[in-house]
């Protein structure tokens, strides 16, 4: 069987090279290959007390929890999470079992027959239920799925000594990743060895989770990415789920299968943005300084754990923003819901808090009788400065700079923080501004757990290939990682071989989240390089391995929050301009301006997608993303529901970049990609604010809610 499997696979990869066609994982084809559909729950929350499963034909297969030889939990951080419901269900969509069979019409039209059973559990379904202890947790004693706590200074004593306080509450909603291509998966077994091939940001991942589902060796689980449509962090943890279901259906039936959820299935039930709500207190002194904050942020993680905890702590760790707040007290939460599980996604909890320090900056200039500019310079972080976990923001922080090169891109200093008049009577025009920043690569000692392992290997003709983890997944990493290879050999482009990640080939240089590819993976690539110039004529073919490690000046401590969270960061600032119907409450974002320091650009134009793609994303996340939930349903489960801009949505995007090379960056490049979506929520909603006159705390902002405010 192998055999022939392998015979397959050639032919799809053969098609991708010869015909230069991006085949997916739908595309892929095996002999004697099964087709699978999930049988999911209805309820939020109950007992399974039966499943009755129809008669099955010849060849057709039903998979649960009874089949998983290892472990039925997903490794994650922690193991809470089930390939299979075992017994008990927490969440519209959580998967009971697999029907699986050679027609895929027959498969699903099985899938549908199937009745299960249900005792119904009260739920949780908002914030305020996960807390208030009304109904049984889902997790733990207090339903947290972690509560931390980080202070710096004496807050106490600022608070008591203060001029004036300020307070705010700020919300936010999900937000669906809606990647061109659905998750997806299919799963090989030769008797001895699973091979996945899939649509995923991390390969590793799934690797080490299968192994321990599966009870194999680790060597004798294969991963292999295909071309991927786009992820946004949604195929950064979801896949180690589907893949280990896959996995034990190919187990089970000796047949390949092939798992691919459709676009309602993936909506409903994959993971989101996590929805928050951040409450800020400000001390402020006789002199207008913001001398304190209070801080209490609360993630909805749905019904499992899942990334909950290190989302969580980018979040805590972006709580004081691009200020110098010397005294701050942050109390940090991730709730459990009987809702779908929320996950990665684009700037990892950092948008959310940023959304809420932000407004909160627009609600003290107002108090203070303060230009919102004039204010956030007042209190930019420098060179020197304590960050808000207590580490050294020892690199130039150029935001002064960033803010007069906006000011000479849209003159906006005149105009943002007023009300002014539209192109018809009834539309209201305004402006607001965004700082914001992103910590480069993982929190803490993140970076130092994963010790990322690149490999270089040059061939006898001449080419050289590079060997890493890292996936494409339309961000530009095939390109960036190649031109720093071929860059520092002063070799040509096309000599460099980058090719989709197989771990049977590649070491573990980490996943393909955090913003850490260029920065991290890269930088060692490069070392790698400069090592294999120097030792170029040594032999036709030879490799170079290079392991990461943190800089020697950061010191973290895990257990208190205290110390450099990140080893460098990245900045942005927005300046947003748009038009308010006060009519219909309808907002259109007219104009965006960013501008950006993320070291030295590798390539520029792979930066300005990333900027004017981030900077949209971050637009319909403020605007008309709508995602709710109702009875622990999502009301909105297809792309005509949940609406992502479109052309006539864009705004006129224009980007600039600040150099600010980092030390340790490959030929200075920091982290890119995420930070340029965290910024644009809270200029919209300030610009709003200045165009309507009211005070804008939740994102998305809904037409219906401009009305009411304005009524």
């Amino acid at each position: 069987m192998s055999e022939r499997i392998s015979m397959s696979v050639e032919r799809v990869d053969a098609r991708e090279k010869i015909y230069g066609e991006a085949l997916y994982i739908g595309d892929y084809r095996f002999e004697d290959m099964l087709f699978a559909k999930t049988v999911r729950s209805k309820v939020p929350r109950a007992k399974i007390l039966n499943v009755k499963i129809p008669a099955l034909p010849d060849g057709y297969f039903v998979v649960d929890r009874d089949d998983v030889p290892g472990k039925n939990r997903v490794k994650i951080l922690v193991y809470d999470q089930p390939y299979f419901a075992d017994g008990v269900v927490n969440y519209i969509g959580e998967p009971i079992l697999l029907v699986v069979g050679p027609e895929r019409e027959k498969v699903f039209e099985i899938a549908r027959k199937v009745e299960v059973e249900y005792e119904e559990i009260p739920p949780i379904l908002t914030i305020d239920d996960a807390l208030s202890g009304k109904n049984q947790p889902i997790y733990g004693d207090d339903n947290c799925f972690v509560d931390y706590h980080y202070e710096k200074g004496n807050v106490k004593n600022a608070f008591a000594n203060a001029e004036t306080i300020v307070e705010g509450e700020y919300e936010t909603g999900y937000q669906e990743h809606l990647y061109i291509e659905p998750q997806g998966v299919a799963a090989v077994f030769d008797g001895e060895k699973i091979t996945i091939y899939g649509s995923m940001q991390c390969p590793y991942y799934i690797k080490r989770a299968l192994a321990e589902c599966l009870a194999l060796d680790e060597k004798n689980v294969r991963v292999v990415q295909v071309t991927t449509g786009g992820a946004f962090g949604g195929k950064e943890e979801y896949p180690s789920l589907i893949a280990g279901q896959a996995a034990v259906a190919a187990m089970k039936t000796q047949k390949p299968v092939k798992l691919i959820l459709d676009r309602t299935e993936d909506i409903m039930v994959s993971t989101k943005r996590h929805p928050s709500r951040t409450r800020y207190r400000a001390a402020i002194d006789a002199d207008g300084k913001v001398i304190a904050l209070d801080v209490d942020i609360i993630f909805d993680g749905g019904a499992y754990a899942g990334l909950s905890d290190v989302v969580l702590q980018r979040g805590m760790f972006s709580a004081a923003g691009v200020y110098n707040i010397p005294n701050i007290s942050v109390h940090g939460r991730a709730v459990a819901t009987n809702k779908v599980p929320t996950g990665a996604f684009r700037g990892f909890g950092a948008p959310q808090v940023f959304f809420a320090i932000e407004r909160l900056f627009d609600k003290i200039a107002s108090k203070l009788g303060e230009n919102p500019v004039d204010l956030r310079l007042r209190h930019a972080i420098s060179q020197g400065d304590f960050t808000a976990t207590g580490g050294i923001m020892r690199q130039p922080v150029k935001i002064p700079e960033m803010v007069e090169k906006l000011e000479k891109m849209s003159d906006f200093r005149s105009k943002i923080g007023k009300s002014l008049p539209g192109d018809e009577p009834h539309i209201k025009r305004g402006y607001g501004l965004s700082l914001f920043f992103h910590g480069c690569g993982f929190t803490g000692n993140g970076e130092n757990i994963i010790a990322a392992e690149a490999k270089l290997k040059k061939h006898s003709d001449g080419k050289v290939e590079i060997l890493v983890a890292n996936t494409e997944m339309g961000q530009g990493a095939l390109t960036a990682l190649r031109k720093i290879v071929a860059e520092t050999l002063k070799i040509q482009f096309d000599d460099v071989i980058y090719e989709l990640p197989d771990t049977d080939r590649v070491p573990d240089s980490g996943p393909t989240v955090a913003s850490r590819t260029t920065m991290i993976v890269g930088g060692l690539l490069k070392k790698a390089a400069e090592e294999m110039r120097e030792r170029w004529n040594e032999a036709d073919e030879f490799e170079i391995m290079k392991k990461y490690h943190h800089p020697d000046y950061i010191r973290w401590n895990q257990e208190t929050f205290e110390g450099d969270a990140y080893p460098t960061y990245s900045f942005g600032a927005n300046v947003a301009e748009v038009d308010v119907d006060t009519i219909t409450g309808e907002i259109a974002v007219r104009h965006i301006w960013a501008v950006f320091d993320v070291g030295i650009t590798i390539d520029e134009v792979l930066m300005r997608g990333q900027a004017q793609g981030g900077v949209v994303q971050g637009t319909g996340y403020a605007t008309i993303e709508v995602m709710e939930a109702q009875a622990g349903r999502l009301l909105q489960s297809t792309i005509t529901d949940y609406t992502i801009p479109t052309t006539k949505d864009v705004p006129l995007v224009e980007c600039a970049f600040i150099d600010n090379p980092y030390e340790y960056g490959p030929f200075g490049a920091k982290c890119a990609g995420e930070l340029t979506l965290v910024g644009a929520a809270p200029a919209i909603a300030a610009a709003v604010e200045n165009a309507i006159g009211r005070e804008i705390v939740r994102i998305p902002i809904k037409p219906e809610e401009i009305i009411k405010k304005l009524d």
